[in-house]
């Protein structure tokens, strides 16, 4: 396939299956069904939407696809979506896309997608591929994992859990804020030490209201706590911000929800290729707001590890 073609004429000559996971977003996804439809027959595009119900049926019917030799994949959802659908595809000679429905698009929005995925689809089919990065993690069970946003432990990692049971039918940035704000309610500081495999950089203890590892400048529906990160710099942006109380996290959070330019001493950061991170009492590791596993977990970058539709770059 040639990456300097625009993506419609790729497409038209391809096979394209579109999964759509139902269930992303408070079920977004059937609104805009019909529109996009009718802008993919208007690009000449011949796309075969296939309904799923979960992003581990979407993953599993990926693999499926992929075992039949298809090549052209894109999902409707959000950022747990193209998880799976990157999971199910690496290592395979694939082009995926992502119209983004889901409660938290960061991915889509690190791309330079709109998050109207209607407004996003014109845009992928007017676009161009590209190879990105994704993130890799090994957890303490021995499960390996790829995401592709941003990932983290403490009180990211328990927003995450409530995020996707108890506050999962809230819209957008609120299901997160909502979540973060109980999360707070039996904040306790986690107690973690950062190591970085491979490189000279000194090992750092804390006391912590959260450690992330991020791949994309934003995470959880637009927190940009790593705004100098891209999707593409073969890199991994650990960020650390330090106990500072709850009535501290409630300052900070709209801060936070803003431009995650925390110009405060509690806040750490690095940029590596690898990370490992380790905590005196056990706690779980969240990718792309999908819990993950336990830790220790060790995450490492994936440069170039999977070609998407993208806009064009102005």
């Amino acid at each position: 396939m040639n990456d300097c073609a625009e993506a419609s004429s790729i497409l038209r000559e391809s096979a394209v299956i579109v999964f759509v996971n139902s269930v992303a977003g408070g079920s977004r996804a059937r609104s805009y069904l019909a529109q996009i439809r009718k802008l993919f027959e208007s690009f000449h595009v011949h796309a075969q939407f296939v309904m799923t119900n979960s992003a581990a049926e979407l993953e599993s019917s990926a693999q499926n696809a992929i075992s039949q030799g298809q090549r052209v994949l894109l999902a409707m959802g959000g950022d747990g979506t193209f998880q799976a659908l990157a999971n199910a595809t690496f290592g395979a000679e694939t082009l995926l896309g992502i119209l983004p429905v889901g409660g938290g698009n960061d991915f889509a929005a690190a791309l330079g997608l709109p998050d109207d995925p209607v407004k996003a689809a014109d845009a992928i089919l007017r676009g161009t591929p590209r190879f990105v990065d994704l993130a890799k993690v090994r957890t303490a069970e021995g499960r390996t994992r790829l995401y592709a946003g941003g990932g983290g432990v403490g009180l990211d990692a328990e927003a995450a859990r409530y995020a996707s049971g108890a506050y999962r039918w809230l819209p957008g940035r609120s299901r997160y804020l909502a979540s973060a704000l109980r999360a707070l309610v039996g904040y306790v500081p986690i107690e973690v030490r950062i190591d970085f495999p491979g490189s000279d950089l000194i090992s750092w203890k804390a006391k912590a209201l959260l450690a992330a590892v991020l791949n994309s400048p934003s995470y959880g529906a637009g927190l940009r706590l790593a705004p100098a990160a891209t999707l593409d710099d073969g890199s991994l942006h650990v960020v650390l911000i330090e106990d500072i109380g709850r009535f501290g996290a409630l300052r900070l959070l709209p801060r936070l929800m803003g431009s995650g330019e925390l110009r405060t001493s509690h806040v750490k950061r690095w940029r590596v290729s690898k990370v490992r991170l380790t905590a005196r009492k056990p706690g779980l590791f969240h990718g792309d707001g999908e819990i993950l596993g336990p830790m220790p977990v060790e995450i490492e970058v994936v440069p170039r590890a999977v070609r998407v539709l993208a806009p064009t770059a102005p």
